[in-house]
């Protein structure tokens, strides 16, 4: 059984000795513990202190490429090396290592395929009132959004079952907390929590500028990911309320037509008309967009199931409560375009 504990990185070069320092070497239910880079453009020294602090593989990104790309990729390289189990964690050692063994043990359980650790935000005092509120408020409505029971969404420190690993595909730029547990839900991946302990603080949040900067990229990024699941209920939603509108416009004018007054009504017409027309075109989008999104989702499984014979791998099946088969191999071969910059 294979452990490889992933970093994203962005100029860290000054917090990953102690970050690293920190890492366990072995964890309870492991035969091998690797940690694993990614250095997502930076400007610093963070590959070369990496490979000097121990690190056992970094991947560089000529230029950077944001978060989510680099802990996809790091996702992507740590299964093509054979990883049974990858945790996630931060840089800047906010997350307690010790407690890396908690987050593994469900999915050695095979009792989730996604752990994600539990910072109890409501009582860390290192958060302010607004923060802890903000954090709370996020995690409600990402509960609702995937159907899963997470208590801290924004939380980093998170292990996956090489099942859920090949799975997930992050689409957005901006984070991966949010859109995986989404994705999660609608994949029918079983995600828990389990309490964490974190470290004081080695500097601020480099993703949230402020509080207004925060809330609108999460709610952008809920948005956009729930679209793209959800398109045929959003878009279907949205035009009808406005052939609703254009319905109950139309009847006015109609009411004053026959009662002789619809002379000077005809604005009431027009308006029905074009809100007619818009909201038949939002339902038509909304079925042409549950369509890609129905062969989007048959394309990741055919990627999932063609992996193993790719690359005589039969391990994507291995640890998960989803599919709790007993097989394992070598790694899974993905694209080595995958860890080069491209358009996302």
């Amino acid at each position: 059984m294979k452990l490889v504990i992933q970093i994203p990185c962005l100029n860290e070069a000054e917090n990953l000795p102690a970050t690293l320092g920190d890492l366990p070497r072995s964890v309870e239910g492991f035969d091998e513990v690797e940690w694993l880079i990614i250095d997502d453009g930076s400007r610093d020294r963070t590959g070369e202190v990496a490979a000097t602090h121990g690190a056992d593989h970094v991947v560089r990104f000529s230029t950077n490429r944001g978060l989510a790309a680099a802990f996809s990729a790091g996702l992507q390289e740590a299964v093509r090396r054979g990883a049974d189990v990858v945790v996630n964690t931060d840089a800047d050692n906010q997350y307690c290592a010790d407690d890396i063994v908690k987050l593994t043990a469900p999915v050695l359980r095979r009792e989730a395929d996604i752990v994600v650790g539990d910072r109890q935000v409501k009582s860390l005092r290192s958060f302010s009132g607004t923060k802890r509120w903000l954090q709370v408020w996020g995690s409600t409505a990402v509960r609702r959004l995937s159907g899963t029971q997470v208590r801290d969404a924004p939380s980093g420190f998170r292990a996956f079952s090489r099942f859920a690993a090949v799975r997930l595909n992050v689409f957005t730029s901006y984070t991966y907390t949010l859109e995986t547990l989404i994705q999660a839900g609608q994949l029918g991946l079983k995600v828990v929590s389990v309490p964490v302990r974190v470290n004081p603080s080695r500097r601020r949040s480099r993703l949230m500028r402020n509080n207004a900067h925060y809330v609108l990229m999460s709610v952008l990024t809920m948005g956009r990911v729930v679209l793209i699941y959800r398109p045929l209920r959003i878009l279907l939603g949205f035009g009808g309320v406005l052939l609703l509108a254009a319905t109950a416009l139309g009847l006015r004018f109609l009411w004053y037509y026959v009662t002789g007054e619809g002379s000077g009504k005809v604005q009431s017409l027009i308006l029905a008309s074009i809100l007619a027309a818009i909201g038949f075109q939002t339902c038509v989008l909304g079925v042409l967009a549950d369509l890609i999104s129905v062969n989007r989702r048959l394309l990741d499984r055919l990627r999932v199931e063609l992996a193993p014979a790719a690359s005589g791998d039969a391990s994507v099946r291995g640890l998960g409560s989803s599919e709790p088969t007993e097989r394992r191999g070598s790694a899974v071969e993905l694209e080595a375009a995958a860890l080069e910059p491209a358009d996302r």
